[in-house]
């Protein structure tokens, strides 16, 4: 059985949640973790839920924005630390366009020690990718597709999994037509709601480049997507309330499955 562990759902400037990163498992515990939050908080909610980063031999960047890629650095350096001690067995992969590559690269060189940034290229594999590229990840074929963000450059991907459902992860911006071809017909659609449709004028997503609960949730519907899984959320609504406030706006759009998670939560794919 895998599964999937949102270990954040938060946008790049709440506080009490972390930011939006997530693990997809293996029955035998190897890992892919997907995008890494701000910072070390990543190492935490790790701990958290019981993971460990000896079984993370794969890493998917999205791309350069740091509440996605600073946790990266703090990954290479825990499993950099784990090498020198023997304790890390393989390697550790890391796929993202050659920008984001070039920044975790230059980050690490410049805050971490030189016996650590010494297993570039040996152990830690920095493997880069572009639209349309298709690489096999621990058993799923995956392929990458550029989101035609303004405002980065970022990829999403969709992937088979092993039972042979349908993966696609749509990265922080809202749909646009130039992923369809990719994504249509997912059995599991993962996209980002910043805030509910009825609370757009005050928190202005579309001026972020962001989306509602309500658009993503019409985008699942003309997609053909069996489920829906909302995160990159604004963090003001307390954590108690936002499931239930986010459900009943995304029933108004979508009758499939959807999923609200909090940090730490797990679904079985």
């Amino acid at each position: 059985m895998e599964r999937l562990t949102m270990l954040g759902v938060g946008a790049a400037m709440v506080t009490n949640l972390y930011n939006t990163c997530f693990t997809i498992s293996r029955e035998d515990g190897e890992l892919l973790l997907v995008d890494g939050g701000g910072g070390n908080g990543l190492l935490r909610q790790l701990e958290k839920v019981g993971l460990s980063v000896l079984n993370i031999h794969h890493a998917i960047v999205s791309h350069n924005h740091s509440d996605h890629i600073l946790g990266i650095v703090w990954l290479v350096r825990a499993v950099c630390q784990h090498i020198r001690k023997e304790r890390y067995v393989g390697n550790l992969h890391i796929y993202a366009h050659q920008k984001s590559l070039d920044a975790v690269r230059t980050i690490c060189g410049i805050v971490m020690q030189p016996k650590l940034n010494a297993f570039f290229d040996n152990r830690i594999i920095l493997v880069p990718i572009e639209d349309g590229s298709h690489i096999d990840i621990l058993g799923r074929p995956t392929t990458f597709f550029n989101i035609q963000s303004v405002k980065e450059l970022q990829h999403g991907f969709t992937c088979q999994l092993l039972n042979g459902k349908k993966l696609s992860f749509l990265g922080d911006e809202p749909f646009c037509e130039y992923e369809r071809p990719f994504v249509q017909n997912s059995d599991y659609l993962l996209q980002e709601a910043y805030c509910l449709f009825s609370e757009k004028d005050k928190y202005r997503p579309y001026e972020k480049h962001h989306g509602t609960v309500l658009d993503s949730c019409r985008n699942a519907y003309s997609l053909n997507a069996a489920s829906t899984l909302l995160f990159h959320t604004e963090g003001k609504t307390p954590v108690e309330d936002r499931q239930w406030k986010y459900l009943a706006e995304a029933r108004q759009a979508f009758s499939g499955r959807i999923f609200i998670p909090n940090d730490l939560e797990s679904i079985e794919l």
